[in-house]
């Protein structure tokens, strides 16, 4: 019995950590899209494209690092520790939130976010023409922008799924 209680514990532990990360990076990725975006969108193409880089390189820190690895991993790991012990539906909650978070939030960050914070960081702006900024600009802007979007929307669902999976293990 008291294997079993600790058991509990831990996944208590692990399911209130995915909760808790995946809402900090919900409200990370929300707020990129809903006031930095707009923000530096008013900005000229060479304000704008110096603004990106230079936010993108400083929320490379560990702080950001710990919660954005640490919500792939514990949204990964809830249902491994929940798989036999609650009924299927909430099993199956936790796999669609992995699925989500997964697709929609660390593959779209891994595959289109990333990329496109890579060619922008490489570029010495400085050394561009009007045309060569706005072009860059145009071919960074909007993807990242619905990207980003789609990561806003993907860790939401992903933390809802996760408050609600577990209001329905504690009825």
């Amino acid at each position: 019995m008291q294997l079993q209680k600790e058991k509990m514990k831990t996944e208590t532990i692990i399911l209130a950590i995915a909760i808790l990360f995946t809402g900090l990076m919900a409200g990370i990725f929300f707020t990129w899209s809903n006031a930095v975006k707009p923000g530096i969108g008013k900005l000229s193409d060479l304000e704008y494209l110096r603004a990106l880089q230079s936010m993108n390189r400083v929320i490379l820190n560990n702080t950001f690092r710990i919660i954005f690895i640490g919500s792939i991993l514990a949204v990964a790991i809830v249902p491994i520790f929940y798989f036999n012990l609650y009924p299927e539906n909430i099993f199956w909650l936790f796999i669609t939130a992995f699925i989500i978070y997964w697709v929609g939030a660390f593959g779209v960050t891994i595959f289109g976010n990333i990329p496109l914070n890579e060619i922008l960081d490489k570029t010495s702006l400085e050394t561009f023409s009007l045309e060569e900024l706005k072009s860059l600009r145009t071919s960074i802007e909007v993807k990242w922008n619905n990207l980003n979007l789609i990561r806003t929307i993907s860790s939401v669902l992903t933390f809802v799924l996760l408050i609600f999976s577990y209001t329905l293990m504690n009825r």
